[in-house]
């Protein structure tokens, strides 16, 4: 039968079919005051979601004192909710923030709030949802992974290795730590392609990806810029010992058989050490022109050209 919007419905009911529907939103409503003295409750509390609070009797005891309920929050994200807080209760501003909190029945889940303040007594009551977001969080985490990592190898790509390095330039000024940069891409990569054919080439490029990554830390990284063309940023590297990792690479990379008979797969490279104050751009010049130079001395070959 069709809803009737015309029709009456009386006190008990309505009050029962809110009940009801509180009770299946999924995620939870609530209501939460902080008096001035800084006392917090939850004097309402409904919704799929809620037992995520506690039990019936740990979400009753949420009626008198709230604090309880705040430890669920993940410690690195406890801050930036208060924060949240303290900026919604001071401007009376719409409060939207996200935090983990950790399940009862174990594990932990991300969740969204949005809540709304009104100021009451002498202090404040937010009226406000609270949702599970975990599925967004993971797809939203997916989504980077995506646009950071080079489809063929699997390994950071440009966009990545940009933001790598940006990252490790401001902590190499802040601090005054060494940083290299090698850039190196393979020897004459395109009669390899035009001799064994584009998925010979791709097999080459991602065993190259797997015999670099063996011969570096942890905290390098090794990214490929496209094409046959690949960079390894070296934290806490000067250039003497950069150079020495780049002939590591270089031999690993010629002394492997990557099944092209009679033909070796050789790369060149090229070495630069961050100069403190410099810009991104002008390291990867260095680098570039390194790189350039091992190529015109016969290829095959690691070069960190004098400084001038």
């Amino acid at each position: 039968m069709p809803f009737d919007s015309t029709t009456l419905e009386r006190p008990g009911e309505a009050s029962q079919r809110l009940a009801t529907l509180s009770a299946r939103l999924p995620g939870l409503i609530f209501q939460c005051y902080r008096s001035a003295e800084g006392r917090i409750c939850f004097p309402y509390i409904a919704g799929a979601d809620s037992p995520v609070l506690g039990d019936a009797h740990q979400r009753l005891r949420l009626a008198d004192d709230g604090r309880h309920a705040f430890d669920r929050v993940h410690p690195e994200d406890f801050p930036r909710l208060m924060v949240a807080v303290e900026r919604s209760a001071k401007g009376l501003s719409l409060m939207a923030t996200q935090f983990r909190l950790s399940r009862p029945e174990g594990g932990e889940a991300w969740f969204g709030v949005r809540a709304q303040p009104e100021p009451h007594g002498d202090g404040t009551l937010w009226h406000g949802v609270m949702v599970d977001i975990s599925e967004q969080i993971a797809h939203q985490a997916h989504l980077r992974e995506l646009s950071d990592t080079d489809e063929l190898t699997g390994l950071p790509n440009r966009r990545k290795l940009m933001s790598c390095l940006d990252y490790q330039l401001s902590l190499s000024c802040r601090h005054g730590t060494p940083l290299s940069l090698i850039l190196f891409d393979l020897d004459h990569f395109k009669r390899v392609n035009d001799t064994w054919g584009h998925l010979k080439g791709d097999e080459v490029l991602c065993r190259l990806a797997t015999l670099c990554q063996e011969e570096l830390r942890g905290e390098d990284t090794l990214a490929r810029l496209g094409g046959e063309e690949f960079a390894v940023l070296l934290p806490l590297t000067p250039r003497p010992q950069a150079l020495a990792v780049a002939q590591r690479l270089r031999e690993r990379i010629a002394g492997h058989d990557f099944g092209l008979f009679p033909r070796r797969v050789t790369i060149s490279l090229g070495v630069a050490e961050y100069r403190i104050g410099e810009n991104r751009e002008a390291l990867i010049d260095r680098a570039d022109r390194h790189l350039y130079i091992a190529k015109e001395s016969g290829r095959n070959r690691a070069i960190d050209a004098p400084e001038n």
